[in-house]
């Protein structure tokens, strides 16, 4: 074997002295270019390693980028598609076309299986926001002569109308100026003003304007200066100052309704926790001093008797503070509640409070990330809750009750084999437990109890996917907004938010119902019970039955 002494090495001074020869260098400048950033490249790793802080995964990421799972599949259907294309070449030229054959017939086969039912157009049911116009025949109608000459029938009604959904555009924004004509009393020198066409309110801002905003903001995640540039565009400027004014005036309409969804939250049965990193200037400096006290946004779903109720906190607290100071609005002698989370300490403030559950998916993720390293280890574990997911999707529409009994009886046995073999894996010493494998499996066997909580209580999930989900809405809006100025502007995007995510997870208009609580907001404010998204919604349908 060679020594370290007769590999020729090259210092990064030499390597910048290379760099200067090459820009001097007669070669076309995207050849420069290209060389200068591969030559920096290698300055950069040179750097990483001599910290020794970075491990040869963490450079294949950076050069590759992170896989993900949906990587992992394209890179095994792709492998599976070579073996398949690949053919023997001692087999015969009729037995190659047979295979071919067979092969075609087998994909047509699988195409019409995987193939879903319908025609891929989404039903004119689902359009719940579109305005109706019924058309009728001006000159025709049940039970006239058929216009045609050389017929003589009688025309009579289908009662299956034909539909024909056509979408508009229009600016985000728009904007009507009233013209409104002034006359005066040439002796008394009074003004009489022309008044307003009928329904026209004496508003420069319609609830409308203030819904869409806030629906833009914090449901879509569109900036306030993206859409100040849209409206300029389309002719209708509005400041990113007065948006957010609009937005504050709506979270003050909504203030009621909100502190009410938080005391409905608090008597519920199942609740999801988990936080994301947001960043809040005026708290920077402070966060500076505190060191390692960061601010984050928690995100709690909470099922609570058949409806779903999303709210965010944003601050220093974590997410099992936050719920400590929520389960403190809940009623005294009701049940201990479920809390889903993953197993990370913010989320345990509350353990003499709640029944606690951990995400499988995490735990399931710390075997996955291994799979490259330990293929046939993580196989046995990725094959398990392959399997319980499977019960899990076999026992959707059955109670809890009987979901519970489903999965002890098809679950329970494949769990309680799965975590034999995760003992047997440490008493026979085929893992080391310092290992990256033996760290993911004593995750699974510290928190056992926690993991397959589903298997003793009714009703609880498998995973926090739910949590996982709202809070996407707030981490596209960090994205694109980057952060919230003040305490006082990251409140009024948590009230809005809440608002239009439990709308959204109820299946209910959230522009229409903000809306409604902007033009009702006095009422809102002494009655906010009926202004729950669920109640507006039962409400509505009654209206429009009526």
């Amino acid at each position: 074997m060679a020594n370290r002494e007769e590999f020729s090495r090259t210092t990064p001074d030499e390597i910048e002295h290379l760099i200067k020869q090459i820009r001097g260098a007669n070669l076309e400048p995207a050849s420069k270019d290209k060389i200068e950033r591969l030559l920096r490249t290698v300055l950069t790793f040179v750097e990483l390693l001599q910290r020794r802080n970075t491990s040869i995964r963490k450079l294949r990421e950076m050069i590759f980028g992170r896989r993900t799972e949906k990587d992992h599949g394209k890179k095994a259907e792709g492998r599976d598609k070579e073996s398949e294309s690949g053919t023997d070449e001692k087999e015969s030229p009729k037995a190659a076309t047979d295979q071919d054959v067979s092969r075609e017939q087998n994909s047509v086969e699988g195409q019409e299986k995987l193939r879903p039912k319908g025609h891929g157009h989404r039903a004119a049911s689902e359009y719940s926001g579109a305005k109706k116009i019924q058309c009728r025949h001006g000159q025709l109608k049940a039970g006239d002569d058929c216009p045609s000459e050389m017929c003589g029938g009688r025309l009579y009604d289908l009662n299956e109308p034909t539909m024909l959904l056509q979408f508009t555009g229009n600016p985000l924004i728009t904007a009507t100026n009233y013209e409104r004509e002034v006359l005066r009393c040439a002796k008394c020198q009074d003004r009489y003003v022309a008044p307003l066409p009928e329904g026209v309110e004496e508003k420069r801002y319609d609830a409308t304007c203030d819904a869409t905003i806030a629906i833009m903001k914090y449901g879509g995640g569109l900036p306030w200066y993206r859409q100040s540039g849209l409206q300029s565009m389309a002719g209708v400027p509005l400041s990113e100052s007065t948006m957010w004014e609009r937005c504050e005036a709506t979270a003050d309409a909504a203030l009621s309704v909100y502190l009410l969804l938080m005391r409905e939250a608090a008597a519920g049965e199942i609740i999801h926790t988990d936080d994301t990193r947001v960043r809040i200037l005026s708290c920077l400096k402070e966060d500076e001093e505190e060191k390692g006290r960061a601010t984050q946004t928690s995100g709690i779903v909470v099922k609570a008797e058949g409806q779903k109720i999303a709210l965010y906190f944003s601050g220093r607290r974590h997410a099992g503070e936050n719920l400590a100071e929520l389960l403190k609005l809940r009623a005294e002698g009701l049940t201990r509640p479920i809390q889903m989370s993953d197993a990370l300490a913010a989320n345990s403030s509350v353990e003499k409070e709640v029944i606690t559950s951990y995400c499988l998916v995490h735990a399931r993720r710390t075997v996955f990330e291994l799979k490259g390293t330990y293929p046939s280890e993580c196989e046995i574990v990725l094959d398990a809750v392959g399997k319980v997911y499977q019960h899990e999707a076999e026992a959707s529409g059955l109670s809890a009750s009987e979901r519970l009994a489903y999965h002890r009886e098809k679950s329970g046995p494949v769990m309680e084999k799965l975590k034999a073999w995760m003992e047997e894996q440490f008493s026979e010493r085929e893992v080391e437990p310092n290992s990256s494998l033996g760290k993911a499996l004593r995750y699974w066997l510290k928190y056992w109890d926690e993991l397959t909580l589903w298997l003793r209580e009714p009703g609880t999930e498998l995973d926090n996917n739910e949590c996982e989900r709202a809070l996407k809405q707030f981490i596209l809006m960090r994205k694109n907004s980057l952060f919230f100025r003040t305490e006082h502007g990251a409140a009024v995007g948590d009230i809005l938010a809440s608002l239009i995510q439990t709308c959204r997870l109820n299946g209910i208009n959230a522009w229409d119902y903000l809306v409604t609580i902007i033009r009702n907001k006095s009422e809102a404010r002494r009655h906010p019970h009926l202004y729950l998204p669920w109640n507006y919604a039962e409400s509505e349908r009654d209206s429009r039955a009526a």
